[in-house]
């Protein structure tokens, strides 16, 4: 039997759990740095596996590293399971739990005969914008010693090769001043009205940067009531350019219009976060030929470059890693037309059948391409030539 194989028939024995880890998963949304069942679940069935598991790792509660193997080249398998705030599992971070357990589950199987050491990597708080789990894992040092990085996103269509970009995220407060609206209005100092007057200015400042960056955000408070001047409000705000020089360009001067909004009303401005932000990704051309002809394998079929689901932007924090060490990220299609990511329709689509055949196919192609990674032999030597110094704690500049 040969390696593939072993890993083929090893995944198909734990089907049932990974499906059983998804559901569970779904059905028990926990927020960024909260995932504490998921977690638990995923170092449980690991440590039935027989991997060396580390829980809690670089004081991330929800984080862990979990280990197998011996072999020359060290692989991992990022897993996310964070969800949503109010929708959920609205981005199927469920399902790449159990794509990236499946995936080291099986290709452990094979793991001495492709000279692999195996390890998943337990990654909290994908969806927070800045300072995600990857990169706190990065900075202290998770990553070290491993040559290559692997995972799998759902989405609508398989996409081999997203379009990943970078992203700062921040929080806005304006302090003002509260008052009685009607009675002593001059005495107030309006939060609210700085929020207004940065909005504006922000949507002035949009035809003068380039077309592929984004500017979106929410208030997160507006005030108490109608009839006391606001004294305080928050927002939340991501900013997002192709590439992190770009990010390094544009973010001062989206910060420029939060500030207008204190210079206008007399608020204190103060700026939270957006010191760590997501890095734009660059997939390895290796890696992803691996995983290509894996997939269409197993009968996926990708869209075309130029489809609008390959050129839609996103954000991951798996972009730092992929500036660090070798990486791939490609997106698996669950069928889930007309509903797309961060929707409640999404969330719904991520335990039908289609997303559990995505479970099976994502984690049997992201096993055979660390089997081919660990086989080929000029794959191999380029991998451990690099990957494993660069994952020592290393980190893309910040902006």
């Amino acid at each position: 039997m040969t390696a593939k194989e072993l890993v083929k028939e090893e995944l198909e024995r734990k089907m049932p759990r990974l499906i059983d880890l998804s559901r569970r998963i779904h059905a028990a949304p926990e927020t960024a740095f909260e995932e504490v069942q998921a977690s638990r679940w995923l170092c449980d069935a690991l440590e039935q596996a027989g991997f060396r598991v580390e829980r809690g790792i670089c004081g991330l509660p929800t984080a862990f590293r979990a280990s197998r193997g011996d072999g020359p080249l060290h692989v991992a398998f990022c897993a996310e399971y964070d969800a949503l705030p109010d929708v959920g599992h609205a981005c199927g971070h469920n399902l790449i739990a159990a794509m990236s357990l499946g995936a080291a589950l099986a290709a452990a199987a094979a793991a001495e005969e492709a000279g692999l050491t195996v390890t998943v990597l337990g990654t909290p708080a994908e969806e927070v914008g800045n300072a995600g789990g990857k990169i706190l894992l990065l900075e202290n040092g998770a990553f070290k010693g491993i040559h290559a990085s692997l995972m799998a996103h759902p989405g609508p269509d398989d996409v081999l090769e997203p379009h990943v970009i970078a992203c700062a995220a921040f929080e806005i407060h304006y302090h003002g001043r509260q008052a009685h609206a009607a009675a002593f209005p001059e005495l107030g100092i309006n939060a609210a009205d700085a929020v207004t007057v940065a909005q504006t200015a922000i949507g002035l400042l949009r035809q003068h940067i380039p077309t592929t960056a984004r500017i979106h955000g929410i208030i997160t408070r507006g005030g108490e009531a109608s009839n006391i001047v606001p004294g305080l409000t928050t927002a939340l705000y991501d900013v997002r350019s192709e590439t992190l020089d770009e990010l390094q360009s544009l973010k001062p001067r989206v910060l420029k219009c939060f500030e207008a909004g204190a210079l206008a009303t007399g608020c204190r401005l103060e700026v939270l976060g957006g010191d760590k932000p997501y890095a734009h990704m660059e997939h390895d051309p290796g890696l992803t030929a691996a995983y290509r002809k894996n997939a269409e394998s197993l009968g996926r079929v990708f869209v075309e470059p130029q489809d609008p689901f390959a050129l839609a932007p996103i954000s991951t924090d798996m972009g730092n890693i992929s500036l660090a060490l070798p990486s791939i990220h490609p997106m698996i299609g669950i069928d889930s037309l007309p509903a797309v990511n961060h929707q409640p329709e999404f969330a719904s689509h991520c335990i039908t059948p289609a997303a559990e055949r995505a479970i099976g196919d994502g984690a049997l192609a992201l096993a055979w391409t660390a089997i081919d990674a660990g086989l080929d032999k000029d794959l191999r030597a380029r991998l451990t030539a690099g990957g494993a110094e660069a994952g020592a704690g290393s980190t893309p500049a910040g902006v």
